[in-house]
């Protein structure tokens, strides 16, 4: 079945907080992952954005069934939505919220929007965050919470919060790199001309994602054409004729884009590789070594050390 990807849409939706991710999963959809997308609110006559676009035809929220292994986003809002204007119905939203994380799914929050989930008693004992001028308001209101302050992201048991606006995107590409793979999501980062970014709390990055930091089409073609060929063997003429470069020009600008030469990436793509190939058993050295273009266990041993 595919995964989910349910916007929680509420009165004065911040809509960077919505559009950004949002953006990230169709373009996902857009290269074949198997996901789908759906919309819906606790106000459906009212749901539109803190600067006055409005939505129609949504769904309500309770006509929706999240599954195991979906994810409820809720971007940021105007935080009186929840306290004020809105809070009759809060119990019955905060119930539903409940009952999908009880049955497996994933709860994200996007700016303003961990208020809603801190109302509901989600982050009680979990580290969390916001956006920067919201950290301390959230940890007053709820002390229970452990309100990280300089962070992009957080995720604990099922549960992501991210701070402000763009970051927002940050969190959409970690999981689709978490569902699709990192080679995967740079394909996407790339689409929307975002460069991925991590704390250092987060897993570091993957080598697919490494150097990627530019805007240089020909190494870029270079780059995915190594990544999807480690198995051959190749020629710096081959590569430079790929990036359309003269061999000479070819490996100034590599290292001038990338910040490291197209032989030591190369090491590194296939240094990764190897280490995924080595979590299964039944491949052998030799197998391995010619998955990665090397030619015998010998040379993988020296590489991996």
């Amino acid at each position: 079945m595919p995964i989910k990807f349910i916007f929680i849409i509420s009165p004065r939706t911040h809509l960077l907080d919505l559009a950004g991710p949002d953006q990230v999963f169709f373009e996902a959809i857009f290269y074949k992952a198997p996901f789908e997308i759906e919309y819906c609110s606790f106000a459906t006559d009212e749901a539109g954005t803190a600067s006055g676009l409005r939505f129609a035809n949504l769904k309500h929220y309770s006509e929706i069934e999240p599954q195991n292994g979906d994810y409820i986003f809720i971007p940021g809002m105007d935080t009186e939505v929840i306290t004020n204007s809105h809070k009759e119905a809060m119990p019955g939203l905060f119930r539903w919220l409940l009952a999908a994380y009880e049955s497996s799914a994933n709860l994200c929050s996007v700016c303003t929007g961990a208020f809603l989930l801190a109302a509901a008693g989600l982050l009680n004992g979990k580290t969390c965050t916001t956006h920067w001028k919201y950290t301390q308001k959230l940890q007053q209101k709820y002390p229970r919470l452990k309100v990280q302050e300089n962070v992009l992201f957080t995720e604990k048991d099922g549960i992501f919060t991210s701070a402000g606006i763009a970051s927002g995107v940050d969190l959409a590409l970690y999981i689709v790199e978490k569902e699709m793979g990192a080679y995967f999501a740079n394909k996407v980062a790339r689409e929307i001309v975002v460069y991925i970014r991590r704390e250092g709390g987060q897993a570091q990055q993957s080598v697919f994602m490494s150097h990627r930091n530019h805007i240089h089409a020909g190494i870029h073609a270079v780059q995915d054409w190594l990544v999807d060929h480690l198995d051959q063997k190749t020629s710096l003429a081959q590569l430079s004729e790929l990036a359309h470069m003269s061999t000479r020009n070819f490996t100034r600008i590599f290292k001038k884009e990338t910040g490291i030469t197209i032989g030591d990436y190369l090491m590194l793509l296939r240094r990764e590789k190897i280490a995924e190939l080595l979590k299964k058993p039944d491949l052998s050295k030799s197998q391995i070594a010619r998955q990665v273009g090397l030619e015998s266990e010998r040379q993988v041993s020296r590489l991996m050390k």
